[in-house]
């Protein structure tokens, strides 16, 4: 099943009902998580404005920031050319310390790559 916004229908079907959500910060650039939403977790984003995605872990919704006050208010939302991406822009409220290790990304771990 697709949930349609004004301009684009997104395909949750491809992945078994989920879609991956990239958060980015709208002033910085810099990607700060990715997570997973379901129709349902999409439609309380889009209710709400705030990034709420579907905890695979929990089984359930989870708006990032509801324990900590980090949540994050989207400033501007697009879905990729396959339309089972999304990416949110946005403004992170509270500390601005996005992970739940305590530091702003959650990209901190560096990997070593052969360069060839």
């Amino acid at each position: 099943m697709a949930a349609r916004t004004e301009e684009q229908t997104i395909d949750f079907a491809k992945a078994g009902g989920m879609v991956a959500g990239i958060v980015q910060d709208a002033k910085s650039g810099e990607v700060l998580m990715l997570g997973f939403l379901n129709e349902e977790s999409y439609r309380k984003t889009q209710e709400s404005g705030f990034v709420t995605f579907w905890s695979r872990t929990r089984n359930k919704l989870w708006m990032k920031g509801e324990t900590s006050g980090n949540r994050l208010r989207i400033v501007e939302a697009a879905t990729d050319c396959d339309n089972d991406a999304l990416l949110f822009k946005v403004d992170v409220e509270g500390d601005g310390l996005v992970c739940h290790e305590g530091t702003v990304s959650c990209f901190t771990k560096p990997i070593a790559m052969e360069k060839k």
